[in-house]
């Protein structure tokens, strides 16, 4: 079974940046998407990319700062977070969608990472 496994996540102050990387243990020919979660809250969408990279969609809240990219070669996508706030405060999943364009909802992804957390400090 395909296996999702982010790094990256950390500590970092507020008007920072940081990447997150999402290597997957098989070949990727589906869109791949970052969701973010935080206590008490839904798992909600961040940003996603389709199959071959060509198309791209993010979250009002994070565009214009947040870069997602692929490279299927290495069977990874990345998350470049930039201008971060107290608001981006989160733990951040990756996802394998089961289509190959992009959508948005958490149903429409089949396999999930373990979360890596980030936290904006001010």
């Amino acid at each position: 079974q395909m296996q999702l496994v982010e790094s990256g996540g950390g500590l970092v102050q507020a008007g920072g940046s940081l990447r997150l990387s999402c290597a997957a243990s098989g070949r990727t020919f589906s869109t791949m998407g970052w969701f973010r979660q935080t206590p008490g809250k839904e798992r909600v969408f961040v940003a996603a990319i389709s199959w071959n990279g060509g198309t791209t969609d993010y979250a009002r809240s994070v565009k214009g700062r947040f870069t997602i990219s692929r490279d299927n070669a290495k069977n990874t996508v990345y998350l470049q977070m930039t201008s971060l706030n107290s608001e981006d405060t989160a733990v951040y999943y990756c996802a394998l969608g089961k289509y190959g364009s992009i959508r948005y909802a958490r149903n429409d992804y089949d396999y999930w990472g373990q979360g890596t957390q980030v936290t904006v400090s001010s």
